[in-house]
Formats: C-alpha cells, structure tokens, sequence
C-alpha cells in the first residue's frame, strides 16, 4: 500500500488545519449521528427493506403483505412495529383493518436510489 494511505505514515506533516476545521464545523453532533445509525440498521434487514418495497408501490395491511412476501402475520408485525417506531412508515386504520404506507417520499428515494446504486 502506498504511503499517501497509510495514516502512520503521515505523522500530521500535512494536516490541513482549515479543510479540519471547516469539516469539523459541519460534523452533525452524535446524537444525530446516532440517529442515522439506527436509520441504517433498519435498513440491514432484507426482510424490512422487502416490506418498504412492497409498501412503495400500495398500502397494504398485515395479511396482504404476509401473503406475497410468504411469511407470517407475527413476523411482519414485528417488522412493522420496527420500521413504525424509525417513522419509515405510517399506519391508518379502516374498521378493523391498519394499513401500512411509507412515511413520506424520503424513503421511496432511499430504496430507489439504493437499488440504482446495486444496479450499476
């Protein structure tokens, strides 16, 4: 590996103090930080990012989603309840059915812009 890569090799000859501290400026604090790592670890399970495909292209309650996805109606409400809680979506209830939709259009462009990054 060349040098340019090896951080031991540098031994903060070339630390460029305004890049440092203009990025430091702009670093979220870690709370949010925190926050965005939880975001993305909602999106590690393929199972969740199923469900949030499936709820992209029509809302659906527990037993339409349990049925093309061939699993149980427990196992996607615990999903469910998972993606609720990171407000990936939202629910509506019609009697005694709830209907699951994405929470907003920010999640259709993550899986959008998630399966053009795969697709390449």
């Amino acid at each position: 590996m060349e040098d340019r890569y090896n951080v031991e090799a540098c031994d903060l000859l070339c630390v460029h103090e305004d890049v440092v501290k203009k990025v430091r400026s702009e670093m979220p604090d870690e709370d949010a930080l925190y926050d965005l790592t939880e975001l993305f670890r909602i999106f590690g399970d393929s199972t969740r990012i199923r469900i949030l495909y499936v709820l992209g292209a029509s809302e659906m309650c527990v037993c339409d989603i349990a049925a093309l996805l061939g699993m149980t109606q427990s196992a996607i409400s615990h999903q469910l309840r998972a993606l609720k809680n990171t407000r990936l979506i939202k629910s509506r209830r019609e009697g005694k059915t709830v209907f699951y939709a994405l929470a907003d259009s920010h999640v259709r462009t993550i899986i959008d812009q998630g399966m053009e990054h795969v697709s390449e």
